[in-house]
């Protein structure tokens, strides 16, 4: 009797839904399945999730995934974990109920917290020990938030009944029982020390955060529980799990110091690999684990843009300027420039190289002749003027040229947008073939765990370019609408 042929499950949660994908041996998708879950804002500037939901939905797509690859659960080798990251999710460790919603990256309820931290003069202290800054993006001050305002959650915390973790931890409690997470996802909490591989005692103290309820830190390729045989009808494997944004850049095979990728989600996040060398920068990106593979760390810089394809939803959804994200494109291409306007999308502050939180959105430039599709296109715009600041400030910290991009996520489907990114970085700017990379990064660490390939390099051999973007744009006027860009960055933070 012929064996069965095996394939690799990845779950990719994402700030607005709850994706799963089956891959074969050549990385190709064979089943798909996506469901959606609620956004929801309490106040101005808050964002969070039912993590019940997040579970619910992911597990659910799990399932049609499987069933649409017209496979069974037996005939999975592994499974793989990507997910949004620094979201926070605090629940009982007996009942596995959360004690409270999600607190989701994107929230800003924190930032009196960071104004505290900083007038302790803790800026370069966390800086040095996790690569971060002193911003509400990251998960330590939202936990401490979630401590000071739920009356006896850190007493319960430190009596070892309350678990803490970003998305990650949560699923692999809901699917294997299990408190843990991967380096790569707790290089992001603002809490542990990317060059010890430890939680880190200062920091803990200073954040006033029980030890007791954090994660057990893991390599992102390798055993980290398997499944309840309840869930699939038999245990699988989790042997797989990085951030989202590390994810895709594995996914991208972009092995080698100095290779680059930008993910155009809900927000644009460029990693860049710096190999075995954290990289301190002096340009306010951040510096972070890119996946740890058994004992061997590799490092990245990352910028992120808090608003990418944020900005086409609040095009759709809030304007009502489009109908669909598709739409965009069309608009952008039917006039052949903003007329003046520039957009800068700072609905809840800005993140890399300004990281600034209480800067807010902005239309400049206009006039009585600007057109609903100049709107459009300026918005567009943003997106690829905030990447090419995230390039510019990684050249300099790198301390050498990046040859070429390579690109992916929902926004990367915009071929007006790519070709303007590639036209203001003045570099090319590639798409892999396979769309569902940030999945396909954590499907390849889960299958080195369980041999399913056999190395980085048929990894590397599997990358497919589908379409590459050369750049057009005369050098002075790339020049000179970068510093129009600028100028209107500078209009929106001087905005209180």
């Amino acid at each position: 009797m012929a064996a069965l042929e095996r394939y690799i499950l990845a779950l990719d949660q994402g700030t607005t839904t709850s994706r799963s994908i089956v891959f074969n041996e050549a990385g190709a998708v064979i089943g798909v399945a996506q469901k959606p879950f609620r956004q929801i804002y309490p106040k101005p500037g808050w964002v969070e999730h039912d993590a019940d939901e997040i579970w619910e939905t992911q597990y659910t797509s799990a399932l049609d995934a499987i069933a649409e690859a017209q496979i069974t659960a037996d005939q999975i080798a592994a499974i793989g974990i990507a997910n949004q990251r620094e979201t926070v999710v605090v629940w009982e460790k007996d009942s596995g109920k959360p004690v409270y919603n999600a607190i989701v990256w994107q929230c800003r309820r924190s930032a009196d917290i960071c104004r505290e931290l900083a007038a302790l003069a803790l800026a370069d202290t966390v800086r040095d020990k996790t690569g971060l800054v002193l911003d509400p993006y990251f998960s330590g001050t939202k936990l401490m938030w979630l401590f000071r305002e739920l009356p006896g959650l850190r007493a319960r915390a430190e009596r070892g009944e309350i678990l803490f973790g970003t998305v990650d931890s949560w699923l692999l409690y809901k699917l294997t029982g299990r408190h843990r997470t991967d380096a790569t996802n707790a290089s992001r909490t603002m809490l542990y020390n990317i060059r010890t591989g430890v939680w880190d005692e200062e920091l803990l103290k200073v954040l006033n955060i029980p030890e007791a309820v954090l994660p057990e830190v893991m390599p992102s390729s390798g055993p980290l529980g398997e499944t309840k045989a309840g869930l699939f009808g038999r245990a699988i494997p989790v042997t797989g799990c990085a951030g989202d944004q590390q994810a895709a850049l594995f996914g991208h095979a972009c092995f080698r110091s100095g290779n680059v990728k930008s993910t155009y989600g809900t927000g644009c996040f460029t990693l860049l690999n710096t190999g075995s060398e954290a990289v301190t920068s002096r340009n306010n990106l951040l510096t972070t684990i890119a996946w740890r593979l058994g004992d061997e760390v590799t490092y990245a810089l990352e910028g992120s843009v808090f608003i990418a394809g944020a900005v086409i939803q609040w095009l759709r959804d809030e304007l009502g300027l489009i109908s669909s994200s598709a739409e965009s494109e069309t608009l952008a291409r039917s006039v052949p420039d903003c007329g003046g306007a520039v957009v800068v999308p700072a609905f809840v502050g800005l993140g890399a190289p300004w990281w600034d939180p209480d800067a807010r959105g902005a239309i400049v430039g206009l006039t009585r002749g600007t057109n609903r599709a100049q709107i459009v296109r300026a918005a567009l715009e943003s997106v690829a003027f905030q990447s090419r600041d995230l390039i510019d400030a990684m050249q300099a910290d790198f301390g050498k040229p990046i040859s070429e991009m390579k690109a992916d996520g929902g926004a990367a489907a915009n071929s007006f947008l790519m070709q303007f990114q590639a036209d203001l970085l003045g570099k090319p700017v590639t798409l892999s073939e396979v769309v569902e990379i940030t999945a396909l990064g954590a499907a390849y660490l889960a299958g080195l765990a369980v041999g399913y390939w056999d190395g980085m390099k048929e990894i590397e051999a599997n990358w497919r370019m589908r379409r590459r973007f050369e750049p057009k744009m005369d050098a002075s006027d790339r020049d000179e609408r970068v510093a129009r860009w600028r100028r209107a960055v500078a209009a929106a933070r001087s905005f209180r």
